[in-house]
């Protein structure tokens, strides 16, 4: 029987010839990474371990989260990342003008690619996987003992192939295949299963609506997401890479727990509904939904693609005057490409508020926390209750031209309606 990408991965990294779904295993992890909410806990762990020798050239320390600091307890968080990265040696400590949103910076800087296993102290790690490698999230003390040892353990998961064919009709992109895929999955199907994406749609996707992709995988359960790379993913990497790379390949006869086929040359943009991102619909099949607030950014679909796609709906237009737009580009190098490219200019044209590379309004930690009873679209990952701000509020959760539309239109509408 033949071997997945996510198996081969494993196995490489244990000192194995092969390794079987359900094997529980030791492997050797390359990068790391955690933020200002989980490396607090990961440091005050190591803090008790004396005379602690860190792996300090496998970690990034990425305080996005609550920054610019909002308060005394952020600040005191990134004080303690600071001092930490300091004392240790920390290679790769990025604050204020040099950081930007973890998932969006470790691919952007070629810290993490293709046959890597990648761990990070938040659930989004899943997003490398778009690289065809192995990335998944852990606990904050998983993260410590990684550290230390350079090791995590694992079980080796089962894999659900998703195979997508037909061409993508316009206004519909990757964030509508994955919020599509979770309506069919559901929010537990894939628990501790990894996804892998292939199939002729998913061959010509670009990297970033990949990443967006891999970035949702945890939403239904998974373990981790990943895709076979080829030609986009050698494209992506190769100017890039900090390391040497290895691209593995899924074996023709693999036993998969689960294979699930879909046809999207009919697919229109999805919407999910609150209060799960499951909750997926066509937005040919919703009502008048008005809105008070649009978000677009996020490790989900800031990427400069997704920025360019709202510029091309916004350009030219106002927003809504009951409707508050925030944009954020998630990493420096992100923000200054939009800025010399004129997108800011649209965007400040169009009367949005621009803001710093930060997850800030994507958790509802700070920058657009929303009101009781106020509803808002945007390009994120997650509609959970409260989510964005007041547990009476609601998310609704779309690709960036959709979100574009609807700041305009003030209401959740599709892009043809307000073009």
């Amino acid at each position: 029987m033949g071997h997945t990408i996510t198996e081969k991965i494993l196995a490489a990294h244990a000192g194995k010839d092969e390794v079987n779904q359900g094997e529980h295993i030791v492997a050797n992890v390359d990068f790391m990474v955690a933020n200002d909410v989980t490396a607090p806990i990961t440091i005050n762990i190591l803090e008790d371990i004396k005379n602690a020798n860190i792996k300090n050239e496998q970690i990034a320390l990425v305080p996005d989260h609550f920054t610019p600091n909002k308060d005394i307890k952020s600040a005191e968080n990134v004080k303690k990342l600071r001092e930490f990265s300091k004392k240790h040696n920390v290679k790769y400590f990025f604050e204020t003008g040099r950081c930007g949103v973890e998932h969006c910076m470790l691919p952007e800087m070629g810290l993490v690619g293709p046959g890597d296993l990648v761990i990070g102290a938040d659930s989004h790690t899943c997003t490398y996987g778009a690289l065809g490698c192995f990335s998944s999230g852990v606990g904050s003390t998983d993260l410590a003992g990684a550290l230390l040892t350079g090791k995590i353990w694992l079980r080796v998961p089962e894999t659900i192939k998703l195979e997508y064919t037909g061409e993508l009709k316009e206004w519909v992109y990757g964030k509508d295949l994955i919020l599509m895929t979770l309506k069919e999955l559901g929010n537990v199907s894939a628990i501790y299963k990894s996804l892998e994406f292939i199939g002729s749609t998913i061959s010509k996707l670009s990297m970033y609506q990949r990443l967006t992709m891999s970035n949702m995988a945890v939403e239904a359960g998974a373990k981790n997401g990943i895709f076979l790379p080829d030609k986009i993913t050698e494209e992506y990497v190769k100017d890039r890479a900090k390391r040497s790379y290895k691209m593995y390949q899924s074996d023709d006869d693999v036993e998969y727990s689960d294979v699930r086929k879909f046809d999207v040359s009919e697919l229109d943009p999805q919407v999910s509904l609150p209060y799960l991102p499951s909750n997926a619909e066509s937005i040919k099949n919703l009502g008048k939904i008005e809105i008070d607030q649009v978000f677009i950014g996020s490790c989900t679909n800031g990427w400069y693609d997704d920025l360019e796609i709202a510029a091309k709906v916004l350009k030219g237009k106002k927003v809504a005057p009951s409707t508050r737009l925030i944009i954020a580009p998630p990493t420096p190098a992100i923000y200054m490409k939009a800025l010399r490219n004129g997108l800011l200019e649209i965007f400040g044209e169009a009367e949005a508020v621009i803001g710093p590379p930060t997850c800030g309004p994507c958790l509802g930690g700070h920058m657009g926390v929303l009101a009781a009873g106020e509803k808002a679209v945007a390009t994120t990952n997650r509609n959970f209750v409260g989510r964005m701000g007041h547990y009476e509020s609601e998310v609704y959760l779309s690709n960036p031209a959709v979100a574009a539309a609807s700041a305009v239109a003030g209401r959740i509408v599709h892009p043809e309606e307000v073009l």
